[in-house]
């Protein structure tokens, strides 16, 4: 049998080595991953170049006048009616935000329209332990800084509405704003919490308050003992007619059980 000596047509395709072409390989990723490199660096150069050129073009144009500070001075400085003294409004403080975020506005007006030069802070109690105000109203004495002369040991949740309330330097002795006959809840005669102003050399011969008191109240009782055994003399407000309308009382009405056990003879001490 005779083969016919012609062959069938092969069809040659010249192999394509274009750069992005074919299979994926490390060769062109470690060329791609140069290119953006450089793309990058070019673009970084390029900004930097754009940012040299606005600060030169600002020093050599008009001065724009600084932004204005978050939040207003509460005196101007040279203005004598605000008097000499800073009060340093302590607050201590555990949980109570919605009460802390009404707080700390109203506090700034009223103070600021009886001029009073004054800067509040708010002593956060983060452990999980009971509540022990007294520390915190001594961590608050030690960080009110050389600035304030004055302290105001105020709780979160009492508010003043009546303007005639003197928040004032109490040179004479401390002065308990959220007295007796005025306050909306306690009506005893020795009680001085809620609010109380003194100076801090009062504050450092009562040698601040004890921190033996975990838990809801009596520290307050006991701090008036101290200021007994100090022989410094306690005022209160006189000519106020609001009667127990004077405070607006924004105390949560979650209770907290951690918060009312006391410990050991807490209840005794003050009472002695």
């Amino acid at each position: 049998m005779m083969y016919s000596s012609r062959r069938k047509p092969v069809l040659y395709f010249k192999e394509d080595r274009r750069f992005l072409s074919g299979k994926c390989t490390v060769y062109k990723l470690f060329g791609l991953c140069m290119v953006l490199l450089l793309v990058s660096l070019l673009w970084l150069q390029l900004s930097c170049s754009g940012e040299m050129s606005s600060t030169l073009h600002d020093r050599r144009g008009p001065q724009q006048p600084p932004p204005p500070p978050p939040c207003a001075a509460n005196a101007p400085v040279d203005d004598a009616s605000w008097g000499p003294h800073k009060l340093a409004l302590i607050v201590p403080f555990r949980e109570r935000f919605e009460e802390l975020l009404e707080f700390v506005p109203f506090m700034h007006t009223f103070l600021n329209k009886k001029k009073i030069r004054h800067k509040i802070l708010v002593i956060n109690q983060v452990d999980h332990y009971r509540f022990n105000r007294a520390s915190l109203i001594n961590v608050g004495y030690l960080e009110s800084g050389n600035d304030t002369d004055y302290l105001a040991m105020h709780d979160v949740d009492l508010l003043p509405l009546n303007e005639a309330l003197d928040y004032s330097f109490p040179e004479e002795g401390p002065f308990h704003v959220a007295s007796p006959e005025l306050h909306p809840l306690y009506h005893y005669k020795t009680y001085v919490g809620g609010i109380l102003l003194l100076t801090k050399k009062h504050y450092h011969m009562c040698n601040g308050m004890s921190n033996r008191f975990w838990g809801w109240g009596r520290e307050d009782d006991e701090f008036y003992r101290r200021l007994r055994k100090a022989e410094l003399q306690l005022f209160r407000p006189s000519g106020i007619t609001t009667g127990y309308k004077t405070f607006l009382h924004i105390h949560d009405p979650a209770w907290r059980k951690r918060d009312q056990k006391r410990v050991a003879t807490q209840k005794q001490d003050a009472c002695l």
